[in-house]
């Protein structure tokens, strides 16, 4: 009886991940996908590394690179006293800034959230001067709200709380006050956006937790905010602060649209000048292209350096638990 040979076993081929794929889908995920790719390069990367190839040239007048003088021009920046004063004004602005923005929006994120009725009209409210220009918003603090004559809103304001003649001194505000205007303008602009990041975090912790921190003695308010509130938040509250630090740096429509009144020949830009605006006035006012990318590749690099310190410190990404 003859016996019957095993079969030979069918050699698969290994199929890859793009083979698998229809070439509908490939067609689809690449009618999607090629609009912003070719976005990102044309308008971000290119620009990224035609910046820095002018910064590594003596461009002036002209956008053009080839007279090459290497880091020159990060030299003469990081030696220049007015830049490194406008980096002390921007650390000025952020230490008043990131604070207090983080502790209203918390605090509004808190009371916006505890309601029972309204919540959507009160978180609409505060969100929206958010949607305003920055421009429109400096403006309006500069001509109408803090502006240096006896009907300004804030000289009013002052009278009425002191009982003062209207006729007395007024106050120069963008002069004498220079960081309250600077400092509100941006508070009034941003802190509803980051309310609405805490309120989202602030939906997230179970109720639960609370229940049995209530069973267990535990007291609503100062209690639970301490041990339950605020470290399920930390992840939430490490963004606000990054945001809002990346924000702060990158300052230029309130200083420029309340402080100025042109370029470089603006008096009060003297009082408090970013670097954004001092990168302006030699990119553009002086024509200086090559020592203006410069100082945007160096203040860049201090935003990412600045950044990546303060998310190690706060442990942003780390497990709440």
């Amino acid at each position: 009886m003859a016996i019957a040979q095993p079969t030979e076993r069918l050699q698969v081929p290994k199929v890859s991940f793009w083979q698998k794929q229809s070439t509908q889908a490939q067609l689809a995920f690449w009618v999607f996908v090629g609009p912003i790719m070719l976005g990102l390069t044309v308008f971000t990367f290119i620009p990224i590394v035609w910046g820095f190839l002018i910064s590594l040239s003596d461009a002036r007048n002209s956008v053009s690179i080839g007279n090459w003088i290497g880091f020159e021009n990060y030299r003469y920046m990081i030696g220049n006293d007015q830049f490194r004063r406008s980096l002390v004004t921007i650390l000025i602005f952020t230490a008043f800034i990131v604070p207090l923005t983080t502790i209203f929006a918390l605090g509004l994120a808190m009371l916006v959230n505890a309601l029972t009725f309204g919540r959507g009209i009160f978180r609409t409210i505060f969100f929206i001067p958010t949607a305003v220009s920055y421009v429109v918003a400096s403006l309006i603090w500069k001509t109408s709200i803090f502006t240096g004559v006896p009907s300004g809103f804030a000289n009013t304001v002052v009278y009425w709380l002191s009982g003062s003649d209207p006729t007395s001194p007024v106050y120069n505000w963008v002069v004498e006050y220079t960081w309250w205007v600077l400092v509100s303008v941006r508070l009034w602009l941003q802190v509803g956006f980051y309310m609405i990041i805490l309120i989202a975090a602030l939906q997230n912790i179970p109720r639960d937790l609370y229940e049995a921190a209530y069973v267990d003695g535990g007291r609503p308010g100062w209690t639970t905010f301490r041990t339950i509130t605020l470290p399920l938040l930390r992840n939430a509250v490490v963004a606000v602060v990054v945001l809002n630090l990346i924000a702060a740096f990158q300052a230029f429509d309130e200083f420029y649209n309340i402080l100025s009144g042109g370029l470089a020949s603006s008096a009060n830009l003297s009082i408090a000048r970013t670097p954004l605006i001092y990168t302006y006035q030699i990119a553009i006012g002086q024509q200086d292209y090559g020592r203006g990318a410069a100082a945007g590749f160096i203040l860049t690099a201090i935003i990412i350096a600045v950044t990546i310190v303060q998310g190690r410190l706060f442990g942003f990404g780390r497990s709440s638990d």
